[in-house]
């Protein structure tokens, strides 16, 4: 990477990964938000770790995360962090790999870094708009996939409508499943509930710059930094998956998206 602006973000996701697994599989602090929600105490002080650094690097820039309570305020900014501390936490609580620190700078509605930490796993995603996508500094591309029929999906189990698909190992983090489909090791992501916008910002432009398609439940393209900070649903696949999968999930999606 040769901006020196987003490799010091990289670096910062990077130390965010080094103190997340210096108390992963160790003791600490965790309780739900909801059920089946869960946080940690690793969870927020990777925030606030974030939170500093970050606006270190920019400080005009507004700040949504998972972890903070939303201020309206930064609607009114260009630039803005959209992150995540830990995607994935509740493989972080169980000791399972399946987790990463997600880290979006967004601008003018569209993410232009994203970065992907994902330390118990040994991976690094990166990608800045317009200028591809890495996994450990190597380029990857995405599936190119074009039939429903056989399409690898992160799934521990497949709904009865939708055998012809293979389902494949499933992280927790949604980001992580994302960039599997980035990196040719999935076809399809699908989700069928309103989500945040920090769950997939950095995995987004991943996705795009390796050339897969990101969208809502309905096909829309998704417009980060938006008054509620969310989006119904999300398709990520290959580029000739992606209007099967709408069509597919059309008449669930329409049900599902009625609050």
């Amino acid at each position: 990477m040769n901006d020196p602006f987003f490799a010091a973000i990289a670096e910062v996701a990077e130390e965010a990964g080094r103190i997340a697994m210096h108390h992963w599989r160790g003791d600490f602090e965790q309780w739900e938000k909801s059920p089946g929600n869960p946080v940690s105490e690793v969870d927020m002080a990777i925030d606030q770790f974030l939170k500093k650094e970050l606006a270190r690097l920019d400080p005009e820039a507004g700040w949504l995360s998972e972890e903070t309570a939303d201020d309206p305020e930064r609607l009114l900014r260009s630039r803005i962090w959209v992150v995540d501390p830990i995607d994935g936490t509740r493989d972080f609580v169980r000791g399972r790999p399946g987790w990463a620190v997600s880290i979006a700078l967004v601008e003018a509605g569209r993410p232009i870094f994203g970065v992907l930490d994902a330390p118990a796993r040994s991976e690094k995603w990166q990608a800045t708009l317009g200028g591809g996508a890495t996994l450990n500094g190597l380029p990857i591309s995405a599936s190119t996939h074009g039939s429903m029929s056989g399409a690898r999906v992160p799934a521990d189990a497949l709904p009865k409508g939708d055998v012809d698909l293979i389902a494949v190992f499933k992280p927790n983090s949604i980001a992580l499943r994302m960039a599997m489909v980035a990196a040719d090791e999935a076809d399809l992501v699908a989700a069928l509930r309103w989500g945040n916008e920090w769950d997939i910002a950095a995995a987004a432009l991943i996705c795009t710059e390796a050339g897969a398609v990101v969208s809502d439940a309905h096909g829309a393209p998704v417009r980060y930094n938006s008054t509620k900070g969310e989006a119904f649903g999300l398709l990520c696949c290959s580029p000739a998956l992606h209007g099967a999968a709408v069509d597919r999930l059309a008449e669930r999606a329409k049900a599902m998206s009625v609050r």
